[in-house]
């Protein structure tokens, strides 16, 4: 069993190991809170990376009154609440999709730094229960719709939010983390909640998404794998809801409803542009690099991620993400013949 005491003291003396042994226990569960401030997958990175850096620096600061892991949430919370401050975020770009002419879109996204994060890196983030006053489950907490959500709250109320409902930490351990006061985060937290109902629908809006690698969820699944491999446009449009959307950050373009969506896929997927639709998932959701064949020797470029999101047997969403995010998924940019 590992002596924390014994620890701390160690990495206090400059023994950087020691400190290593602390802190790995909660490292990705701390990314995971700096993807939900950030909304950023290589955001969330820097941010525990200056988490970490700032905890070595200032371990002589652990009064050792609350545990190391609020201590380190409280430091990566500020962090994070820092890097919203500095707006330097990603700029949206113009149409990056060769030889295809986007339709008219249906509205513009705000969300240009919007990223997705790995599912394979989420099993190492579950290794802490939440508090005794969390309210959101884990699965909705990191999913798409209620990160994008998130990113859409002043700073201090996502960062309230968060440390509360998804986490589950008492007013008065917020407050001690927010140099504020419980009334100022139970505000906080009432304004919170209204907004982000307002940016999510309600549990009777929508069918519930089918139990993850369940049956019902492959079957969906194989089904638009087949349609969008095939360019068969009809089938693809069979498998959407009526209030299905499209977003394709960091390209602001959103297009929303059966019909908007029909066209964009209309545009993005025929004949003569074949993909291919490798599975992996992002955000508990299922997920797809695509690779386009682009040359007669069957290589294939890969063009961006996609993400699903499933209600009862109908996709409800559809997130295009650029190719630049294949990496963290430990996909390549290209396939060969």
């Amino acid at each position: 069993m590992i002596d924390e005491t014994d620890l701390v003291a160690r990495a206090r003396a400059g023994d950087g190991d020691a400190f290593g042994v602390l802190v790995e226990p909660h490292r990705r569960e701390l990314q995971v809170h700096c993807y939900r401030m950030l909304g950023s997958f290589q955001d969330a990175e820097d941010a525990l990376q200056d988490t970490l850096l700032s905890a070595w620096q200032g371990l002589d600061s652990f009064e050792e009154r609350a545990s190391l892991r609020t201590w380190l949430y409280r430091i990566a919370t500020n962090r994070c609440l820092n890097a919203r401050r500095a707006a330097r975020r990603r700029r949206a770009k113009e149409w990056d999709i060769p030889d295809v002419e986007p339709p008219e879109p249906t509205g513009m996204g705000e969300l240009p730094w919007l990223e997705p994060y790995p599912d394979a890196l989420l099993a190492g983030a579950a290794t802490a229960s939440p508090g005794p006053e969390a309210r959101t489950e884990q699965a909705e907490a990191i999913s798409l719709a209620f990160v994008t959500a998130l990113q859409l709250l002043p700073p201090r109320q996502l960062a309230v939010l968060i440390l509360r409902d998804v986490l589950g930490y008492h007013a008065r351990e917020v407050a001690g983390m927010l140099d504020s006061t419980v009334g100022s985060v139970d505000s906080a937290l009432k304004r919170a909640r209204a907004g982000l109902r307002g940016r999510l629908p309600s549990s009777g809006e929508r069918e519930p998404a089918p139990a993850p690698d369940s049956p019902a969820e492959r079957a969906l699944v194989a089904r638009f794998v087949r349609a969008y491999e095939s360019a068969d446009i009809a089938a693809l449009v069979d498998l959407l809801t009526e209030d299905v959307t499209v977003s394709m950050p960091p390209i602001p373009f959103e297009y929303a409803g059966r019909d908007a969506v029909a066209r964009f896929c209309a545009a993005i997927i025929r004949p003569g542009r074949t993909y291919d639709l490798v599975p992996t998932r992002a955000n508990g959701q299922p997920a797809f690099a695509l690779y386009v064949r682009v040359a007669d020797d069957g290589l294939r470029q890969g063009t961006g991620l996609l993400v699903l999101d499933l209600s009862g047997d109908r996709v409800c969403a559809m997130t295009r993400f650029e190719r630049s995010v294949l990496p963290s998924f430990g996909l390549p940019p290209s396939l060969p013949g």
